[in-house]
């Protein structure tokens, strides 16, 4: 099954495309809630290139990668990619007058509920947005 979220934030879309791929500053958004964590983003950023993201409990308790490789990328506009488990997720970033609508459709997982999972990426989406509209990630 396919889920889709989607933000909508208020910033040019170069600082939105930065700050989704240099990997300092994925570790300050990359996570789903205040007692997670990302300690490690790697990025590749080209058609099949890899990606590995470390994701954590800030107690280290749990954690899990979360990785793959780039299917297509176009820049400013779209980033596509398959997990280690083949899960497919495309990423569309579209220019409005508004700021850039991002867009992250994704397979589901077996390991969990469709709406726990909804919740959790929609969750990495509204803290990539607070940092880029407070330009956290410059500091």
């Amino acid at each position: 099954m396919q889920v889709t979220v989607e933000t909508l934030v208020n910033a040019p879309i170069e600082n939105v495309w930065e700050a989704w791929t240099t990997p300092a500053v994925i570790q300050q958004w990359n996570a789903a809630s205040d007692d997670w964590c990302c300690p490690k983003a790697e990025i590749d950023l080209h058609e099949g290139g890899l990606f590995d993201y470390r994701m954590e409990s800030k107690t280290g308790a749990q954690g899990f990668n979360f990785s793959g490789h780039f299917t297509r990328l176009k820049l400013l506009q779209r980033i596509e990619y398959t997990l280690k488990d083949g899960r497919q997720v495309a990423i569309f970033f579209s220019e409005t007058a508004d700021g850039v609508l991002i867009t992250e459709t994704f397979d589901t997982s077996s390991e969990y509920s469709t709406e726990a999972e909804k919740e959790g990426w929609q969750s990495i989406l509204n803290y990539f947005k607070q940092i880029v509209e407070t330009n956290q990630y410059l500091s």
